[in-house]
């Protein structure tokens, strides 16, 4: 199994690389987390339509095949990290790789949502995109250490 996080979004500060290569470099190796930048639209005189619409055309491109999809949204279910946990193990048993995706800052188009198996949030405030790469990213490396019962989660 293999987590991918397609972020739209690219050019991030140096803080934000480190932080996610950290959860990055922590995986196991059979686990591995790839991170996938989706260029950002450029938004000039577009409508908000017109630049999710361009965006969800390159995260199609850039989406692996046969994954199970969950689209990261401030309106999504809240998992507690143990619900999270118990999650990636139901969709380790149904041994497809697991695509979180990411929108930018005027979030995703509605055929990228109408895509997802599932809308999840990391929280309900607004966090910078690149900060929700390392949330994620951190998150999914403490539910494979809940799985694994390595003490880095201490309950």
């Amino acid at each position: 199994m293999k987590f991918h996080i397609l972020a739209v979004g690219n050019k991030m500060p140096d803080w934000i690389v480190a932080g996610f290569m950290e959860y990055h470099q922590r995986m196991p190796r059979e686990i591995p987390i790839h991170l996938i930048e989706i260029k950002p639209e450029k938004r000039g005189a577009k409508q908000t339509e017109q630049l999710l619409f361009a965006e969800s055309e390159r995260i199609r491109a850039a989406l692996p095949p046969n994954c199970y999809i969950v689209v990261m949204d401030e309106q999504g279910k809240q998992f507690t990290t143990i619900k999270l946990a118990e999650a990636l193990v139901d969709w380790m048993r149904n041994g497809r790789d697991v695509a979180f995706i990411i929108g930018s800052a005027d979030g995703l188009h509605r055929d990228i949502k109408s895509m997802a198996n599932e809308v999840l949030a990391l929280s309900r405030l607004t966090l910078p995109h690149g900060l929700a790469r390392i949330l994620l990213a951190e998150q999914l490396y403490r539910a494979i250490s809940i799985i694994r019962q390595h003490p880095y989660h201490r309950v």
